[in-house]
């Protein structure tokens, strides 16, 4: 009894935002469907390697997959601020399901191309420019802004939990079996998140438009209130370059793998769940502290060690050194993820919410299809190594100017004031 009462305190001090029922759905079945995806993901990688061994033939894919958030996340903004977020995400996880099965029915039957590769991802990465946002969006409806930075975190360890287990599961699916059955397993596991939100009651939140308003100018405005607001403004810069520079694992890890360490799919998988483990730690530590809120100045020191982490990743030759590196890297990126969200979230107006979070998805997930034909480009042309470092050394220099920038405001700001 004594050790329930423990559990349930330790629960509620650490993990607050699993004591609202609402949470628990949603968040029981995303450790189901995560784990799919991240066996999707790994799959998807390795099976484009082997179609075309080209690294930025890869790194085009992922392009295809985040280009429609560059194009249309603002409009999605709109869009998520109009109607229930609930049912939104219902369709566009039902949809991501039909997408796996698809890709599924494609490679089980060896039917699948390059091209029809492309064109699934493109199509999953049309979906989930609504689906970002949105799930962003409806953390604060389900567990009210006292819990949303508990909640982000949480849903960071879910991320990188099934980040660990889904790799080493779809690598040992590939090697017995082939891609085919990670995707349709990924398929299968979108049931549990889709039951999840079928059993949610909560109150939406739906913007009334004022009539004089139309999209433009509503896109106009939330951009106009990011950067009037320095907080905000500097959030979201360091963002786009993280986003764009530090998030390319998709690409680099897989040709790391196979040209440089010239490892197979188990290789390829180890060193996916030790990025796992170094985010998951890192989602773990946010969490312990969501109580004490974000922090700028976190963001800003978990940047700029994400770009050493690069740099020392691109001068490894080990595999056992690589995977170290990998770990570390892995936490300070979800440190910094982490406390942007919440930064974002928690200081943006209700009313410019969405939209403030349409743009973090833009920059975020947005900023990928460069960032990916950037490394593709880079490891094509100087190998894995070459593209570690390329993106840890600019990482480096453009957030070093975005941190000076935003300095040198403050300091003018408080110049005047102190005359004035």
């Amino acid at each position: 009894m004594n050790m329930r009462y423990a559990g349930a305190a330790f629960i509620d001090r650490h993990f607050h935002a699993l004591t609202h029922r609402n949470y628990r759905y949603l968040w029981l079945g995303q450790c189901v469907s995560l784990i799919g995806t991240w066996m999707q993901n790994i799959g998807q990688s390795w099976l484009v390697l082997q179609i075309t061994g080209s690294p930025f033939k890869l790194g085009l894919v992922g392009a295809f997959q985040f280009l429609p958030i560059l194009c249309f996340s603002l409009f999605a903004g709109i869009i998520v601020d109009k109607f229930p977020k609930k049912n939104i995400l219902l369709v566009t996880q039902t949809v991501a399901m039909i997408l796996a099965f698809t890709l599924a029915a494609l490679v089980l039957t060896d039917t699948v191309k390059y091209s029809y590769i492309l064109i699934l991802a493109l199509l999953l990465g049309l979906n989930n420019t609504l689906d970002l946002p949105t799930r962003q969006a409806f953390n604060i409806e389900i567990v009210g802004k006292e819990d949303l930075m508990n909640a982000i975190a949480l849903n960071s360890t879910t991320f990188n939990m099934a980040r660990i287990v889904g790799p080493s599961i779809g690598a040992v699916m590939m090697a017995m079996l082939g891609a085919g059955w990670c995707f349709l397993l990924n398929g299968i596991s979108f049931i549990a998140v889709i039951y999840g939100l079928l059993h949610i009651k909560a109150a939406p939140y739906v913007r009334k438009q004022r009539s004089s308003e139309g999209v433009m100018k509503e896109i106009k405005d939330g951009i106009l209130y990011i950067a009037r607001d320095p907080l905000l403004a500097q959030t979201v810069l360091l963002v786009t370059v993280i986003g764009t520079l530090a998030f390319n694992f998709n690409v680099l890890i897989p040709v790391f793998t196979k040209n440089a360490l010239h490892m197979g799919e188990t290789t390829y998988g180890t060193l996916m769940s030790c990025l796992g483990i170094g985010s998951f730690a890192g989602a773990l530590t946010m969490s312990f502290r969501s109580k004490q809120g974000p922090r700028i100045k976190i963001s800003i020191i978990a940047s700029l060690l994400v770009a050493v982490c690069l740099i020392f990743n691109g001068l490894s030759s080990s595999v056992w050194l690589c995977g170290l590196l990998l770990a570390i890297t892995g936490f300070f990126n979800i440190v910094f993820a982490t406390n942007s969200n919440s930064n974002l979230q928690m200081n943006a107006k209700e009313e410019y919410r969405a939209r403030v979070m349409s743009v973090y998805s833009l920059v975020f997930a947005g900023s990928t299809p460069i960032g990916n034909l950037f490394a593709g480009y880079v490891a094509d042309r100087f190998g894995a190594n070459g593209a570690f470092v390329s993106c840890g050394i600019l990482t480096a220099i453009l957030c070093l100017l975005i941190i000076w920038k935003y300095k040198r405001a403050a300091s003018g700001r408080a110049s005047v004031t102190e005359q004035g």
